[in-house]
C-alpha cells in the first residue's frame, strides 16, 4: 500500500465512491506477512514512502519467488536486486511484464498505476569505467523504481580527466550526482569540486591486488579533497540510489 493509493481511497470513501466496508476490506492485509522464511513488510511504502526492496542474494529462486509473489499481488510494483540468473528465470516465470536487467542483477515490475513524483531534477550517474557498469545499472534501475529520472556519464575516469570536464553542461543540470569508481576513487573528488549538488559516491571492487577488494578506492572516497561527499558501501549502488531518490525528491503539493 503506497499513500498515493491510500489517499485515493480515503478519497473515494469521502465521495462515497466507495463503501466504508469495502474500503476496510482493502486495509485488512496485514502490515506484515510471515512466510515462515521471511517476513514481508507490506506497508513499508506508507512509512519511507517506497516500497520493501527484495536483496536476493543468498535467497533461493523458491524464496524470491514466492516474496515477490506476495509483493507483486498487491499491485505496488517490485523492484529485487543482486538476483541470481536462476532466480531472474524464476521471477520471469511467474511474473509477466517484469524487466530483468542481467547486467545490473536487479528484477523490475512496475506498479499497476504508476506514482506521480516531483523531483527536483534527473541524478546524473558518472562511472569512471566501464567495469563500474555492473554497480551504475543497480542504481539507475533503483532510482527508476523510486520515481527519479536519471542520466549517465559512462567512462569518465580520471585517466583521461578531458572526458569529465568536457560535460560541464550535464552535470550542472544534475539535482544529484552518483559518482561510482574502483581503482584508487578519485573521480568523487574531481566531481565534487565541479558542482554544487550533493554528490555520493559509491566505491567499486574493480582493480588490482592492491585495491584490496574496493578498500582502497573506499578509503581514497572518505579522505575526499572536494568538501561534502557522501560515501555509501563498496559496490552498493542501491544504497547510493535510495539516498539520491531520497534527497531528489520533493514533498507532495
Amino acid at each position: 500500500m503506497t499513500p498515493e493509493r491510500l489517499r485515493a481511497l480515503l478519497d473515494e470513501v469521502a465521495r462515497g465512491e466507495t463503501a466504508p466496508d469495502v474500503a476496510e476490506q482493502r486495509l485488512r492485509w496485514t502490515p506484515a506477512e510471515e512466510l515462515g522464511f521471511a517476513t514481508v513488510d507490506h506497508h513499508r511504502a506508507l512509512r519511507h514512502g517506497f516500497p520493501e526492496v527484495i536483496f536476493g542474494a543468498g535467497k533461493t529462486p523458491d524464496q524470491l519467488a514466492a516474496i515477490a509473489g506476495r509483493i507483486a499481488v498487491r499491485g505496488d510494483g517490485l523492484l529485487a536486486t543482486r538476483v541470481s540468473a536462476e532466480g531472474a528465470e524464476r521471477l520471469s516465470a511467474i511474473l509477466p511484464g517484469v524487466e530483468i536487467n542481467a547486467l545490473g542483477r536487479t528484477a523490475y515490475l512496475a506498479p499497476a498505476e504508476p506514482a506521480q513524483r516531483r523531483t527536483r531534477g534527473p541524478v546524473l550517474i558518472v562511472t569512471a569505467g566501464t567495469s563500474d557498469l555492473p554497480v551504475a545499472e543497480e542504481a539507475a534501475d533503483t532510482l527508476r523504481a523510486f520515481g527519479s529520472p536519471v542520466e549517465r556519464l559512462t567512462d569518465v575516469g580520471v585517466a583521461g580527466l578531458h572526458r569529465i570536464l568536457s560535460a560541464g553542461e550535464v552535470l550542472q543540470r544534475a539535482a544529484v550526482v552518483i559518482v561510482i569508481a574502483g581503482m584508487e576513487g578519485a573521480l568523487p573528488s574531481v566531481v565534487g569540486g565541479l558542482v554544487s549538488s550533493p554528490v555520493i559516491a559509491v566505491p567499486t571492487s574493480v582493480g588490482y591486488g592492491a585495491s584490496f577488494g574496493g578498500l582502497a578506492a573506499l578509503l581514497g572516497m572518505l579522505n575526499s579533497c572536494a568538501s561534502g561527499v557522501t560515501v555509501v558501501n563498496i559496490d552498493n549502488g542501491f544504497g547510493a540510489a535510495v539516498a539520491a531518490a531520497r534527497i531528489n525528491l520533493l514533498p507532495s503539493s
